[in-house]
């Protein structure tokens, strides 16, 4: 496992509302590597996004990705720097 840590971004948007309470706990459960967030709404598109900077080593920040990944409705995309 790395240990060396990062910043990184996760811009999510939300296309639906059906997974929102699986969103919400696992942001819950990532929480200590998010150091700062702000959410979009969207109303004439019917969309939300939230913008998350984080810090942590590339395999926590892959796995908060990766769960974010598989909700249905929701799309992602993360970037890391050295």
């Amino acid at each position: 496992m790395s240990e060396e840590r990062r910043f990184g971004t996760i811009i999510i948007v939300i296309e639906t509302k059906e997974s929102i309470a699986r969103l919400n706990t696992i942001l819950s459960y990532f929480s200590e590597l998010i150091i700062g967030r702000q959410g979009i709404v969207l109303r004439e598109r019917d969309l939300n996004i939230i913008s998350l900077v984080l810090e942590g080593n590339p395999d926590e920040i892959g796995a908060f990705s990766g769960q974010l990944g598989r909700l249905r409705g929701i799309k992602v995309k993360t970037t890391l720097i050295k």
